[in-house]
């Protein structure tokens, strides 16, 4: 039988990743906008400052 290959994406090197969505109005039409972004973890709290 052949063996399976198991990918991992979590090694001691790798860092922790998140998907953050973000949430904000446009100054034209009113409308809701949603911003998606896949970053590190500790940058986040940066991001939904801004």
């Amino acid at each position: 039988m052949a063996k399976k290959v198991v990918a991992t994406l979590k090694d001691a090197t790798s860092k922790k990743m998140a998907k953050v969505v973000k949430m904000s109005r446009s100054p034209k039409t009113g409308a809701y906008i949603f911003e998606e972004k896949v970053m590190n973890a500790d940058d986040v709290d940066a991001f939904l400052k801004k």
